[in-house]
């Protein structure tokens, strides 16, 4: 299995930078689909960005809400996951999470994998 932790969490002002880190253990860690998902108080675990295996071309894949923002990227050689944020909005305020999952995945009940998250504040 694939064991996930995430770091990188802060508050930050808008139009500000993160870069958010998942650091995965796990034999076959290039092989697995990877994605960040977000959960802001009372709301469910929604996609943020996806990148599939090394495999499958390591494609990213971006929610609308992100896409132009947030970069999603994958260091299998150090087995770690990143999230580059840039311009932030308060409306990005929520625990993100590492998942990994042997095929892509946009729905969170579908992912195998999680991380226990980092919780990101963006200030207005």
């Amino acid at each position: 299995q694939v064991q996930l932790v995430e770091s990188g969490g802060g508050l930050v002002q808008a139009g500000g930078s993160l870069r958010l880190s998942c650091a995965a253990s796990g034999r076959t860690f290039s092989n697995y689909a990877m994605a960040w998902f977000r959960q802001a108080p009372g709301q469910e675990r929604g996609f943020v960005a996806g990148i599939s295996g090394l495999g499958s071309g390591s494609r990213t894949y971006y929610a609308d809400s992100v896409k132009g923002r947030f970069t999603i990227s994958r260091d299998n050689e150090k087995n770690t996951l990143y999230l580059q944020m840039n311009s932030l909005k308060p409306e990005d305020t929520a625990v993100y999470f590492c998942a990994a999952d042997q095929t892509f995945q946009t729905t969170a009940r579908r992912i195998d994998f999680w991380g226990r998250g980092t919780l990101v504040t963006v200030s207005s």
